[in-house]
């Protein structure tokens, strides 16, 4: 049954895949903004008005969070670009985020196109807490779409 057009989906139910990361699951992602830039521009015949007119499309960069596990596998990610580049082989990659419902089926999908790590983060520690050691990794993209 299709979504309800008018009804908001929850926050909480989502799958990253990122190709060759063997990632349990990621309990915060943060998806690119997406922003239009202008140009100013006035016209000689219209002493009063300026136009803004579009020029290039911008993109944040998206953040995911997890608990820090065994898996070395966004580490050696970042490592891959700092030491290599981003032209390196498996540097550069497709990342797609898919918004769940409580069944498991796809209610919104975003595709990062041409993602490469730019920043770890490895959480702090402190003897005083209980809490979770998250581990942090921000991506730069070529490109954002959504497909659904």
């Amino acid at each position: 049954m299709p979504a309800n057009l008018t009804t908001p989906f929850l926050s909480y139910c989502f799958i990253v895949d990122i190709p060759g990361i063997a990632i349990a699951s990621f309990s915060e992602a943060t998806i690119s903004e997406m922003t239009i830039n202008t140009v100013t521009y006035r016209e000689g015949t219209d002493p009063q008005y300026i136009r803004e007119l579009p020029t290039l499309t911008s993109y944040s960069n998206p953040v995911f969070r997890k608990g820090l596990t065994a898996s070395m596998d966004l580490y050696n990610w970042h490592q891959l670009v700092a030491t290599q580049g981003a032209s390196a082989k498996g540097a550069s990659k497709n990342v797609s985020v898919t918004l769940i419902d409580a069944s498991g089926s796809p209610l919104a999908n975003w595709d990062l196109m041409g993602a490469f790590p730019v920043r770890y983060v490895s959480g702090g520690m402190n003897a005083a807490s209980a809490d979770v050691v998250v581990e942090e990794i921000e991506l730069a993209i070529h490109y954002m779409k959504r497909t659904k």
